[in-house]
């Protein structure tokens, strides 16, 4: 049976500052997604919006002079204008401070407690005021700061109600176990299975100190907690319990890696509770700095989306973050990237199609009548990639398509063809440009709609990407579809004069070690798989001489750090693509390693330059990476990562070199 209804909902953002990069990124995966499952005819429910209460809110406000409604609303603007700029094609836009959502949140939190899922008590734990969370201290980084926002919690001990979400652990792992898609990718479904493993603590549902939020239901003195009420949001959104509900509900969820635990554990623990299906959650990655880096206000690497679009078409923007970061991976964000694929495939490949084939059409005939077809085009294979959330490569495969058109073009020669010959040519052409219009109408949907009004067509659904179906075409070429961006050249006589050799040239990555094999023509090499986030284990490989010091299994899931952009070698046979760190005394060896960190983050000193290409084992020799209290420092600068320090995993003396 073809499914009739989806909901799809992007993660509702805290309106705490203006909008950054990964929140457009957000909502684009999910816009294309809705406009997708439109195309095939699927009524949808898309939902975004602002997640509004919360200390960190009443923070913000007080120190800006105006009461949290008035910072929201006016802090909410901003994110409205995004999804405007960038052409969301949302149908809700909730904010948690609206009465249906206070309602919803007093309907679910009373059948919590109706069924004895609820108790009071005395809370007591670490805070983190940016993310509205509790940790224990255990889980803290230095035994003080929040594990995501890397700052200093604080202690808190007030009076709260409980969700008992201890008592689903085991129902949610078979959940989990059962069903695969219930979060995707693999990775982040086997992250929650492990931190599974642990006993799951009861959720404290109210807050006693803070003002600004949503009374609770069973006690008006306490506010309720933001995860305890957020997350309903995306009931609200579709009227529950009620008839839009039963129709869309369960929802796919599109959320970003820091908020996992809270929509897969939190939520889901809390809809087992009620008897309510769980939905579908996808982890996307974040958008990091050309160079690697987390994008931080202090690092003044932010990319603001509403000044990029000044530049930029929004559609030149939406296709980059989608072609250029494959969906669950983080992603590096370059505007010398963004400029590469606007000039080269948007302008050069699609725009040049549309142009000369409109050309030759409009110039040659006042109508293309319906000819034979001579194009194919795989839409099987585009269709499962978009299924399997590959969207990077259902762009790629649309652009295959699009190549072939025009290795069309000049491998017949269309401009030099007459009457028929020319017409049978046009005609298929513009079959390709209409279907094209289609399947690009999820992802750049002004564009498909600038090709749809040349060709003098109405906008199609998926079953309509047949070639033949248009019985005649009556063209009027218009403007180029994108402009081309002008790079900046140097000058003729620039000569670029050769820099000193310094740590920012090198490309150090947090890499996990995957797999560990022995090298089959040497005794005392492995060869380690390693995934540094952006690839997958299979795709770094290195060989190294750690064999007499580690056993396998203690380096399986160990995170190293991986000279990344060392020139390619092969090593008895087998080839290397960089090197691992570590220090040698002469009889022990230790590796550098972190714990906290992503895989594929970058460590760095102070400076966060742009890396080299490429590197050599001599240039590497060049630095002085010394071990001092089991750190190691380059300059007195000890090497970290956004989140901590680079630390040796053995005890061993100060003053040795890595090597």
């Amino acid at each position: 049976m073809v499914k009739k209804y989806f909901q799809i909902s992007s993660a509702i953002d805290y309106p705490s500052g203006p909008p950054h990069a990964g929140h457009v990124y957000e909502k684009i995966i999910c816009d294309v997604l809705a406009r997708w499952n439109r195309l095939k005819n699927i009524e949808v429910h898309f939902s975004t919006g602002l997640d509004c209460h919360g200390s960190k809110i009443e923070r913000y406000a007080k120190e800006s002079g105006k009461s949290p409604d008035e910072f929201v609303e006016d802090m909410g603007r901003s994110f409205l204008k995004l999804c405007e700029e960038y052409n969301i094609s949302y149908n809700d836009f909730i904010q948690t401070t609206e009465q249906r959502h206070k309602e919803v949140v007093g309907k679910f939190i009373k059948e919590l407690n109706k069924k004895g899922y609820i108790y009071k008590g005395i809370y007591s734990g670490y805070y983190c005021s940016d993310c509205e969370t509790y940790f224990s201290k255990e889980e803290l980084l230095d035994g003080k700061n929040c594990p995501t926002h890397n700052r200093p919690t604080e202690l808190l001990e007030e009076e709260s109600y409980f969700f008992k979400m201890s008592k689903f652990q085991k129902k949610l792992i078979n959940h989990i176990k059962k069903n695969p898609n219930f979060i995707q990718p693999i990775q982040r479904r086997n992250e929650i299975l492990n931190r599974l493993k642990e006993p799951v603590r009861d959720l404290s549902l109210t807050r006693e100190k803070v003002k600004w939020g949503i009374q609770f239901p069973l006690d008006k003195k306490l506010i309720t907690a933001i995860w305890s009420e957020a997350l309903l949001n995306y009931l609200t959104t579709v009227d529950y319990p009620n008839k839009k509900y039963k129709k869309f509900w369960p929802a796919l969820h599109i959320i970003g890696l820091d908020i996992n635990w809270h929509h897969t554990v939190i939520w889901g623990s809390m809809l087992l509770a009620n008897g309510i299906k769980l939905p579908k959650v996808f982890v996307h990655g974040f958008i990091r700095s050309s160079t690697g880096e987390k994008m931080s206000k202090s690092l003044g690497n932010v990319v603001d989306p509403l000044e990029l679009i000044k530049l930029y078409p929004s559609d030149a923007i939406r296709y980059y973050l989608i072609r250029a970061i494959p969906l669950g991976q983080d992603g590096d964000f370059s505007e010398e990237a963004l400029k590469n694929r606007l000039n080269n495939e948007l302008a050069n490949e699609l725009g040049n199609l549309v142009s000369r084939t409109l050309s030759l059409a409009e110039k040659n005939f006042k109508a293309v009548k319906k000819q034979k077809i001579e194009l194919k085009l795989d839409l099987k294979k585009i269709e499962k990639l978009i299924d399997n959330f590959e969207l990077d490569k259902a762009l790629a495969e649309i652009f295959k398509f699009i190549q072939s058109c025009n290795q069309y073009i000049n491998k017949n020669k269309v401009w030099e063809l007459n009457g028929k010959n020319q017409e049978i040519k046009i005609y298929n052409l513009l079959e390709a440009l209409r279907i094209t219009s289609i399947l690009l109408n999820s992802f750049i949907p002004e564009t498909s709609e600038k090709i749809n009004k040349q060709l003098n067509v109405k906008s199609g659904k998926l079953k309509d990407c047949k070639l033949g179906l248009v019985n005649e075409y009556k063209v009027k070429k218009g403007e180029n579809l994108f402009k081309k961006i002008e790079q900046i050249e140097p000058p003729k006589n620039f000569v670029k004069l050769e820099e000193k050799i310094t740590f920012e040239d090198f490309d150090f990555r947090v890499a996990e070690v995957k797999g560990v094999k022995d090298h089959p023509n040497a005794d005392k090499l492995y060869v380690l798989l390693l995934d540094i986030g952006k690839e997958t284990a299979d795709d770094v490989q290195i060989v190294s001489g750690i064999r007499e010091y580690y056993k396998k299994d203690e380096l399986i899931g160990k995170k190293i750090i991986l000279l990344k952009n060392l020139k390619k070698a092969m090593i008895r046979g087998i080839e290397s693509q960089g090197m691992l760190l570590a220090v040698f005394d002469g009889k022990n060896l230790a590796l550098l390693t972190t714990r906290n960190s992503r895989n594929g983050e970058r460590v760095f000193t102070k400076l966060r330059e742009k890396a080299r290409e490429q590197v050599t084992i001599e240039d590497f020799e060049r630095i002085k990476l010394i071990s001092k209290e089991n750190k190691v420092v380059y300059d007195n600068e000890t090497l970290r990562t956004e989140v901590e320090e680079i630390k040796l995993d053995r005890k061993m003396k100060d003053g040795l070199r890595v090597s």
